[in-house]
């Protein structure tokens, strides 16, 4: 949780000098599922899907006219596993109302083992419905085992 908190108060302090006008603060959540694939001794490779929600806050960075930066973080509930997940994207203005999203992504997990902090790959696509409101959806890739893949739906507000 303190590595997180770092992040976020060194993203802050780094971004701090760009104007208010290219700064933006919202509100996101949605639906996610999550692909554990894992291997049955005698039945081979298997795998699960859990349906979960997640909901936080994000702050976009506006550099020039087609690049952002935009770190988030998002609190996920998924079946019994709770954790944070803080993704940095780099985002990409393709035309006016649609962005392409990647960059990696910190995950705090509350309730597994010791090794409570994994780093996932981020890719994702937003699409502007309204001035203030976007969908938005995103893939994420772990590396390990204990960090599977996800897939995320969900809306943005910007306040």
């Amino acid at each position: 949780m303190k590595f997180i908190v770092a992040c976020i108060t060194i993203l802050f302090f780094t971004f701090s000098s760009i104007s208010q006008n290219s700064l933006k603060v919202g509100l996101k959540g949605g639906l996610n599922l999550t692909f554990f694939t894992y291997n049955q001794q005698q039945f081979g490779i298997s795998q699960d899907i859990e349906t979960g929600y997640y909901g936080g806050v994000f702050i976009d960075f506006n550099i020039d006219d087609k690049f952002h930066i935009q770190p988030e973080l998002l609190y996920i509930g998924l079946g019994d596993f709770n954790f944070l997940n803080a993704p940095l994207y780099l985002k990409y203005d393709i035309i006016n109302k649609l962005h392409i999203m990647f960059g990696p992504s910190m995950n705090y997990f509350f309730d597994f083992f010791s090794n409570k902090i994994k780093v996932r790959a981020d890719l994702g696509l937003a699409y502007d419905i309204l001035p203030k409101l976007d969908i938005h959806m995103k893939y994420t890739l772990g590396f390990e085992q204990i960090t599977p893949n996800g897939l995320f739906f969900g809306v943005g507000y910007t306040l």
